[in-house]
């Protein structure tokens, strides 16, 4: 390096002071061109670093077992990093070691007590390492701390439900779950309502009362007639079943979306079809339904979308709406 820095710098002399060797001044050229050549090796030299040209690039570890081992070794040094426990438990967790996984993250527990996704995260380590897949009393503190810490943790409320059942509290688990309601998506909580049911019923409390009483719905049919029958759909073509109000804004209160593949298409739009929670289907004396087949996928009108007629119905309604696009 120190030579091609030399000749490098002799080169360039050669080019910038030709219009001396060209006036007859053969010396005077040939002493500038080797003092600059040494001039640039003593550079080199100084503010250089040679010995980089023979470091090998530090490549990453190769294997998840050779980077945990690396995060160990880090951890020696740092071992205030509750981080780096955090990450190590999930790496063990990866590689099966639940037993080291759970004493990493005990260990990030005790460095940052006050850290609710990380007592979560924790807590179901345990329960994951236990052979019953039980929520321990140390995982069940740390659920209900990380609740207190932010009460809108949906995992958190869920774990506990779940752990209280596992101890034979129904009746409490129920009630967690039914905390947690307002804030899922309306196919979350159908699916959670089904487990709140089994936990009463278990517990011997009667089914909720949004449970017992029957739901507004319409039953709604959906056909391509013929006209639209013998097209081709593009790839993506979707078919968008909305009710909203009559004569009022575009903003649906109740949809649903299915591939036009799916046709023809039987659904039920009730509630957990709104959009929006303070504007539901049961809310309404009288709605307006169509059928939209929309070939680019999306909900609001386009250029090429073929709608169905619109069927103005009473609520509550019984039988079944048929809408031909």
């Amino acid at each position: 390096m120190q030579a091609i820095a030399g000749l490098c710098a002799a080169v360039v002399a050669m080019v910038v002071l030709w219009p001396l060797r060209s006036s007859g001044k053969r010396a005077p050229f040939v002493a500038a061109v080797i003092a600059i050549g040494v001039a640039g090796v003593a550079l080199y030299l100084l503010v250089g670093t040679p010995k980089a040209v023979d470091v090998v690039a530090d490549e990453g570890p190769a294997t998840l077992q050779q980077g945990v081992r690396e995060l160990e070794q880090a951890l020696e040094r740092e071992p205030q990093r509750a981080d780096g426990w955090a990450l190590l438990g999930r790496s063990e967790l990866a590689l099966g070691n639940t037993e080291k996984a759970n004493q990493a993250f005990a260990r990030a527990v005790t460095l940052a007590p006050d850290e609710a996704p990380l007592l979560v995260e924790a807590a179901q380590a345990r329960a994951q390492g236990d052979a019953g897949k039980q929520f321990d009393d140390t995982a069940l503190q740390w659920l209900k701390h990380a609740q207190q810490l932010d009460p809108t943790s949906v995992r958190a409320g869920w774990l506990i439900g779940i752990a209280q059942r596992q101890r034979g509290q129904d009746a409490e688990a129920a009630a967690t779950w039914e905390a947690l309601l307002p804030r899922l998506e309306p196919a979350a909580a159908a699916a959670l309502r089904e487990q709140i049911a089994i936990a009463r019923e278990k517990a011997g409390m009667p089914a909720p009362a949004d449970a017992a009483a029957p739901s507004v719905g319409l039953d709604i049919e959906v056909t391509l007639g013929p006209a639209s029958a013998g097209k081709a759909l593009p790839a993506g073509t979707q078919v968008f079943v909305i009710a909203r109000v009559p004569g009022g804004p575009p903003m649906p209160v109740a949809v649903e979306k299915h591939p036009a593949t799916a046709l023809p298409l039987k659904i039920r739009l009730d509630d957990a079809d709104s959009p929006m929670p303070t504007a539901k289907l049961s809310s309404l004396k009288d709605v307006e339904v169509f059928a939209r087949l929309s070939p680019s996928g999306t909900a609001s009108r386009q250029e090429g979308d073929v709608d169905s007629e619109a069927v103005r119905v009473t609520l509550p309604h019984k039988g079944t709406i048929s809408l031909v696009l």
